[in-house]
């Protein structure tokens, strides 16, 4: 499961905002070409994760918030929002499902995007720090060649790891 993370700064929050995109783009093209080359099937699958103590309950009443929601009419629709804002809110998870026979392996996307834009990624305690090494300074815009070869070596481990299971 993804981690909230904590940033030290709102300058180190924006920094991170402006890698992602990038992260998930290389991650993306490295687990294409990994896949070509490789036994293993791979589909995307969206989730939701939750924050940290969410109750089922409160799941279900979300999730039964939403679907009325879907059949409000224009003047109930409202208070369904006004209902869901005071519920915590689901942040969106991106998964890779590979199969390959009769085994499955579920890798968590956004997790190789942290990997790939913070160092020393997964921290065990306080916020995350960006990996500035992937950003050029001289231009003040992300190092793709450096940015691909950090994408590269996540994703290349993360198929190994399956070739040694």
């Amino acid at each position: 499961m993804t981690l909230m993370l904590k940033f030290e700064t709102p300058q180190a929050r924006h920094l991170a905002d402006q890698l992602m995109q990038p992260a998930l783009i290389r991650i993306i093209d490295n687990i294409r070409k990994q896949l070509e080359d490789s036994e293993w099937q791979g589909t995307y699958q969206e989730t939701q994760i939750w924050p940290e103590g969410t109750s089922e309950a409160t799941l279900h009443q979300f999730k039964e918030l939403q679907s009325q929601l879907n059949q409000a009419t224009p003047e109930t629709a409202e208070t369904i929002r006004t209902e869901l804002q005071q519920l915590p809110q689901p942040f969106p998870g991106y998964e890779l499902h590979l199969t390959k026979a009769e085994q499955t392996r579920i890798v968590d996307v956004w997790h190789l995007c942290y990997c790939v834009c913070f160092q020393a990624y997964p921290v065990t305690d306080g916020p995350v720090q960006v990996d500035e090494s992937i950003i050029d300074r001289e231009v003040n815009d992300v190092d793709w060649l450096v940015l691909d070869n950090k994408a590269k070596a996540i994703v290349d481990e993360v198929f190994s790891q399956l070739g040694a299971e």
